[in-house]
């Protein structure tokens, strides 16, 4: 029965992250610059970036004979400029034939060369599914009872808000309010990669901004604007964490025998089925 229940909930998540379609990246062969590369250093380096953006399980990766019918192609050179080895390519939009970006990575040889780190920057614009979609839900919990959000982020790039519980304790008194509303957001989804903000190194998988307006709520929320924020889910897209920026829930104004800190944020989302 367990193995019938992990089969079913596989199934049902594969279909909501894979039902996204995912953009196709043709991989053309990397060309040898200059007279000290040889053709098999530029055939290890085309196989050895395939292999990487095969892993990513966030775009379709065609190469040979396919590649030149791929949304989106990248055409790359293996030269070397002193003693160095210097990869560099460029990646293409097929239909417009618009350059998205250009990479460029170099070391000693190949094996100190960071595959990864060229490869991120090769899909750096090249569109990745949208994770966000769906229902999601928070819960802080406080001294008056848990904070409950509730947001179904729709492809439209609205925000149905069922629920955004707002609180505020000072002294003896407390209010909780059970806003409701609706909003908008922005997803720039992309590769796992490390940014680094007000000299933190932060691992995210997209950066968000999300603009609310509530009813029902306390006057200092009625209006919710958070530009800015990185998202960083969980391996199999179930949950995530607002890792740089927040959602405002509430103040705190009677120190940390009712609450930790003074103002109150929604960070940890849960996905709801």
């Amino acid at each position: 029965m367990k193995n019938a229940l992990f089969i079913i909930f596989f199934f049902i998540f594969t279909q909501t992250v894979f039902a996204q379609r995912l953009a196709t990246v043709g991989i053309l062969p990397f060309e040898a610059s200059g007279p000290n590369v040889t053709a098999s250093l530029a055939e290890e380096v085309t196989r050895q970036v395939i292999d990487e953006m095969m892993s990513y399980g966030t775009i379709n990766i065609l190469s040979g004979d396919q590649a030149e019918g791929a949304e989106y192609l990248v055409r790359g050179q293996v030269g070397r400029l002193n003693d160095q080895i210097v990869l560099s390519a460029i990646t293409v939009e097929r239909r417009s034939g618009r350059t998205l970006n250009t990479s460029r990575e170099q070391g000693a040889s190949l094996s100190a060369l960071s595959i990864a780190s060229f490869c991120a920057q090769i899909v750096e614009h090249v569109p990745f599914p949208n994770f966000l979609l769906g229902r999601w839900r928070s819960t802080i919990e406080t001294i008056d009872g848990p904070l409950i959000c509730i947001l179904e982020f729709r492809a439209d790039r609205s925000v149905l808000v069922e629920r955004y519980d707002t609180w505020e304790h000072n002294g003896t008194n407390s209010l909780r309010y059970q806003g409701i509303g609706r909003g908008t957001y922005t997803y720039l989804g992309y590769l796992r990669r490390t940014v680094v903000i007000g000299g933190r190194q932060i691992q995210a998988d997209a950066t968000v901004t999300i603009n609310l307006t509530l009813e029902d709520a306390l006057p200092s929320f009625t209006s919710i604007n958070a530009g800015g924020l990185r998202v960083l889910f969980n391996d199999d897209k179930s949950s995530f964490e607002l890792v740089h920026g927040s959602l405002p829930s509430g103040e705190n104004h009677s120190g940390p025998s009712v609450f930790p800190s003074r103002d109150v944020f929604y960070a940890r989302f849960t996905k709801i089925n």
